[in-house]
């Protein structure tokens, strides 16, 4: 078993790799009463064209399946839903489909034991009849209604539309009613035995545990399956460029919400820490509720909300997401291109970059202290090919000199754009 001790945060990260390919994270935290279990598979929604290891024919497969999959695996064949079952022994218990991965959950004080059991016996022991497949199509059809009459996720898909000419990342997660409409007991069989080998897969756990003694737990309710080998997926080629540079909507809206997005390149395992923190640095110095800018259009009216600044990124996708609302969005999209041109011209002042800094490291410190937070982090970034220990060893080598650099790298003008949905007019 691999130790990884980060002294800056007084933690200690326990890595092993079992024979059957499962890679299991542990974090011990003894003072604390919480213990929370994360398991998850490198499927998402971007996972539609693969090969099957071993085989050559490329497999293609309607959107939606890693999602569809994930609201199934809680049916058990005895009839309970396990979900159900882990809300009875008093567990907060949920699940999750990204871009890139899948992944079931729960936080509990007391009956750890039982609701593990049932955790590792419903996500290894799936339960599909094309009567349940049936019956599933309607909820999450339902669901993707629900979402396409949201403003907020059309904002951001259409974001997405505008930044990206073929990558999948632009497809939402939960399909559409006619991609559903595809699936069958055939799909998800083929999908999960492929996804859901254990070699590609990961186990957190985060709390008061022995690392050596919950290893032989957790070998003790395996089910017994052979590692694979690597599963090759097929992505189609994306332009550098922008696919358009606005797109606009109308909802019924209180106020129009936009986003402002920048498309990246995407970057190597070992660049990605330290250019994601400088870009978070950046963001809070540019349009975080202390910068001039920020002041100046909540002042004027011209901002509603404070804006949720995001960096997202995978293994073949990176993008900036700026999202709030504002009675002029081109505006407030126009200002901050202005903003951008400034720094780069002037330079940032070095007091307002060590502030922000010390900001966002308190940040990731707090991450640190909540089990939730920490096991989702390296789950997460797991399946990015990151150690999340990385972003609080890297910090200190993102330099002033450092971030003035990214600023004219990754916040282009021609790489820009912005959505928007108005209101209905009448």
């Amino acid at each position: 078993m691999q130790i990884i001790n980060n002294l800056k945060v007084k933690e200690q990260l326990y890595v092993e790799k079992l024979k059957n390919g499962l890679t299991v994270m542990i974090i011990p935290k003894k003072n604390t009463n919480k213990k929370y279990a994360i398991i998850g598979t490198e499927f998402g929604s971007i996972d539609n064209n693969f090969l099957v290891p071993g085989e050559n024919k490329e497999v293609n497969i309607p959107d939606g399946v890693a999602h569809f999959l994930e609201h199934k695996l809680f049916e058990q064949e005895n009839g309970k839903n396990s979900l159900d079952v882990l809300s009875a022994l008093g567990v907060e218990a949920n699940a999750y489909t990204t871009n890139n991965h899948t992944a079931y959950l729960f936080e509990c004080v007391e009956n750890f034991n039982e609701a593990f059991d049932e955790l590792m016996d419903y996500v290894q022991n799936p339960y599909f009849t094309d009567e349940n497949i049936e019956k599933e199509k309607g909820i999450i059809n339902q669901e993707i209604s629900m979402y396409d009459d949201d403003p907020q996720t059309q904002v951001y898909m259409n974001s997405l539309k505008c930044l990206y000419h073929n990558n999948p990342v632009k497809i939402d997660i939960a399909g559409t009613i006619e991609s559903v409409s595809e699936i069958n007991k055939d799909i998800l069989y083929n999908c999960y035995n492929t996804f859901y080998n254990p070699s590609n897969m990961s186990l957190v756990l985060c709390g008061d545990f022995n690392p050596e003694n919950i290893i032989e737990e957790i070998k003790n309710r395996l089910v017994d399956k052979e590692a694979q080998g690597e599963i090759k997926r097929i992505y189609p080629e994306e332009k550098k460029e922008i696919k358009k540079e606005k797109i606009e909507t109308e909802m019924e809206v209180s106020n129009p919400l936009f986003v402002i997005g920048i498309k990246d390149e995407v970057s190597s395992n070992k660049e990605i820490v330290k250019k994601h923190i400088a870009i978070e640095i950046l963001l809070h110095i540019i349009f975080g509720k202390s910068s001039q800018l920020y002041k100046e259009l909540y002042e004027n009216g011209d901002l509603i909300i404070n804006p949720d600044l995001d960096y997202e990124f995978a293994k073949n996708y990176a993008h900036i997401m700026i999202t709030g609302q504002s009675k002029d969005p081109e505006k407030v999209y126009d200002r901050f291109k202005e903003e951008i041109e400034k720094y780069k011209k002037e330079g940032i002042d070095k007091k307002h970059f060590e502030r922000i800094s010390k900001m966002i490291y308190g940040y990731y410190i707090i991450s640190y202290n909540n089990v939730g937070m920490i096991s989702r982090m390296f789950l997460s970034d797991y399946f990015k090919g990151i150690n999340s220990f990385e972003y609080i060893e890297q910090f200190d080598l993102v330099t002033l000199e450092y971030i003035e650099e990214i600023l004219k790298e990754v916040f282009v003008e021609d790489k820009m754009i912005i959505s928007i949905v108005k209101n209905k007019k009448d």
